[in-house]
């Protein structure tokens, strides 16, 4: 399965924003990377170049490659609604998203090795697919022998409390989550211009 594999600070400062979590190198250098440092003067961005930095921004947020992002722009373009938010609504829904929301992995990036490695259940059958897009009703969970994985139980323990998460509902009991509905744009928190990314697509 194809992922990005390359520095994950620079693309970062590229972006303007730490999309790969918290970073210590980010918070120390929040300007593009290049030899003449922040002292550089910089030209002011063209429309297309805001608007493909939008999509670059959406695409390492949620560990999605080219051709995928490109896929789902296009089934969220054949939906009913705001093709902005139904995409975003979209990228959410993935399996691997729902599993670091739910606070199972501390990255996107460690929930998606959780899943290829089928550590994480979907309606009780082991799923090992991060792109599997979740419906309203599916209960995502900790396969059982996996309950007792140290990486697990340390995320599940310092996770922030789901409940800020509108569309899921956590049981820690039984780890396992309920993804109950399709989010509104105004409980995604990533700091995304999805109009822009529209507008790309549209050229």
């Amino acid at each position: 399965m194809a992922r990005y594999t390359g520095p994950k600070a620079k693309k970062a400062r590229a972006l303007g924003e730490a999309i790969f979590g918290p970073s210590k190198v980010f918070d120390k250098k929040k300007y593009p990377p290049g030899q003449h440092g922040p002292s550089r003067r910089r030209k002011q961005k063209s429309d297309y170049a805001l608007q493909l930095m939008e999509k670059q921004k959406a695409k390492y947020t949620y560990g999605v490659l080219e051709r995928q992002f490109r896929n789902i722009f296009a089934k969220a373009n054949s939906k009913g609604g705001v093709t902005g938010e139904v995409l975003l609504q979209l990228l959410e829904a993935r399996l691997d998203n729902t599993v670091f929301r739910l606070g199972i992995a501390p990255t996107r990036r460690a929930a998606r090795q959780l899943v290829t490695h089928k550590h994480i259940c979907v309606n009780g059958i082991v799923s090992n697919i991060p792109s599997h897009t979740l419906r309203p009703g599916d209960v995502v969970s900790v396969r059982g022998k996996s309950q007792g994985l140290e990486v697990i139980n340390v995320s599940v323990a310092n996770k922030s409390d789901v409940r800020k998460w509108g569309w899921l509902e956590w049981n820690p009991d039984l780890k396992e989550g309920k993804f109950l509905e399709m989010p509104s744009r105004e409980s995604i928190p990533e700091k995304i211009n999805e109009q822009l990314i529209v507008e790309l697509y549209s050229k």
